[in-house]
């Protein structure tokens, strides 16, 4: 079993994870986009992105590119790394993107927030792996001795998003959508989030 084999029951049977539709942010205020996503976005809106591949290199990584740079790269980014948090219990495999706390360290250091793009161009799919992820994550880092009580994830088809938190026992699922069209409050909720982690990891 990997990350993406997991299912709600699978969270609920084997770890007592619930799941709650609720409104995980509110008040954004929207982050003016730079220049240079400006222009990628634009390049990327010209060209025939059909592949997750294509989507992952000219829409989601220029985005994250964009929230490094604006926070001093405060966290760096890893793409198709493997997370191994348990694997007895399937918590490990391949990940899209993690966002972790920048130590300067080749592996994986205090890994933040877990993306996950949706297969069939529908985020709802992907839900139940990113919130598997999530989980995965938050071992990982009690393993390590950074106990955070709030793991975030989201998913995403590059122009849907949907953002996830994992606290206690409970996944709580954002009940609005983030669009690409909405770009500059889309920035501002990862804001939001990264902002909460470095008043926790200030070191």
């Amino acid at each position: 079993m990997a990350y993406s084999d997991f299912t709600f029951k699978d969270l609920k049977v084997k770890f007592g994870i619930d799941n709650k539709v609720s409104s995980l942010f509110s008040n954004i205020s929207p982050l003016k986009m730079s220049a240079s996503l400006k222009e990628d976005l634009h390049l990327a809106s010209t060209l025939p992105i059909r592949s997750k591949k294509a989507k992952s290199e000219l829409i989601i990584m220029p985005i994250l590119i964009e929230l490094m740079k604006r926070n001093e790269q405060f966290f760096t980014i890893y793409s198709g790394d493997t997370l191994t948090a348990d694997k007895a219990n399937g918590l490990s495999g391949e990940c899209d993107f993690i966002l972790a706390k920048n130590t300067g360290s080749f592996d994986i250091n205090t890994p933040l927030i877990t993306i996950v793009e949706a297969k069939k161009n529908n985020v709802e799919i992907g839900i139940p792996q990113c919130a598997a992820q999530m989980l995965g994550v938050r071992l990982y880092n009690a393993d390590y001795g950074n106990n955070l009580a709030q793991i975030y994830g989201c998913v995403t088809t590059a122009d849907d998003w949907i953002f996830l938190k994992l606290e206690g026992d409970t996944l709580f699922v954002d009940n609005q959508k983030y669009y690409l069209g909405q770009i500059e409050e889309l920035l501002g909720v990862f804001q939001v989030i990264i902002d909460f982690y470095k008043k926790r990891l200030r070191d």
